[in-house]
């Protein structure tokens, strides 16, 4: 098992990449615009995304890749998009989707995996937020305008900024597991992934509420994770656990190592004073 600093650096790393890839896909759109290069149209208002997506999806022919943070998926939305997907599928058409991985607890999400992988689709999931896109044929993405504008989506059809939209969904698609509907148990590695997702937000000083709503899951559920936690390697305030876990080499087994009681005993008398 890897320990915690080795799990950050990592994770830093995928970050960084994930950045650098938004940003130079920002400097492609900015070109594109400078240009007056056709391939990015903004879609502003729900009606208009829903009508654009559905008319693209219903003249697919070979794949459909896409993203879902944000956990489960509502039940009315869940009962349109298996009806279309089911039809899709039965065409030929391949279907990729890549979750967080909080939606392997949330069956009405599950009932549709289940559906849908059984017709042929593939699903997987990860615990880091990534953003939400759809790629159909690999000829156009979709893709949000921002996290504060639901109601807005740029439709992509520059071949450069579609390219380079699905390398982002094949580096993430080779770091996720796969799910395989209702009837199979978790892996173990999706609990650690989420603790470890949770841990690091803790270290960044991230509240409950904002892990929650990153990793698409209820804030009961994040505070629990962080009070088994604090409770095996003896921490008495967030600051202090934030502390530990940057400096213990806490492992991913669920043990503490042997030096975390005297990294507590030292930071304990530190945080009292003399």
């Amino acid at each position: 098992m890897q320990p915690l600093e080795d799990v950050f650096a990592e994770q830093r790393s995928n970050l960084r990449s994930a950045r650098a890839a938004l940003a130079r896909f920002g400097e492609l759109y900015t070109e594109a615009q400078r240009s007056e290069m056709p391939g990015a149209t903004l879609l502003t208002g729900a009606a208009l995304i829903s009508r654009t997506l559905e008319a693209t999806v219903n003249n697919v022919h070979h794949e459909v890749m896409t993203a879902q943070p944000g956990g489960g998926r509502p039940p009315d939305v869940l009962e349109e998009a298996i009806a279309r997907d089911l039809r899709m599928l039965a065409r030929g058409v391949r279907q990729r989707s890549i979750y967080q991985h909080t939606i392997r607890l949330h069956q009405p999400t599950l009932a549709y995996v289940d559906a849908t992988t059984r017709a042929g689709a593939e699903v997987r999931t990860l615990a880091e937020v990534f953003e939400r896109l759809i790629v159909l044929d690999r000829e156009v993405a979709y893709i949000p305008v921002s996290d504060q504008r639901a109601d807005a989506a740029l439709e992509i059809r520059h071949p450069g900024m579609v390219r380079f939209i699905c390398l982002f969904f094949e580096s993430a698609w080779s770091r996720s597991l796969p799910v395989h509907g209702e009837s199979r148990p978790r892996p173990p590695r999706v609990t650690q992934e989420v603790q470890q997702a949770i841990l690091r937000a803790v270290v960044s000083g991230d509240t409950d509420d904002s892990i929650a709503r990153r990793l698409g899951m209820s804030r009961r559920s994040v505070s629990e994770h962080i009070r088994k936690v604090s409770q095996q390697l003896g921490s008495s305030s967030r600051a202090q656990l934030g502390y530990l876990l940057a400096t213990s080499g806490w492992r991913w087994d669920g043990q503490d190592p042997q030096s975390a009681p005297e990294t507590t005993q030292s930071t304990q008398e530190t945080t009292d004073g003399p």
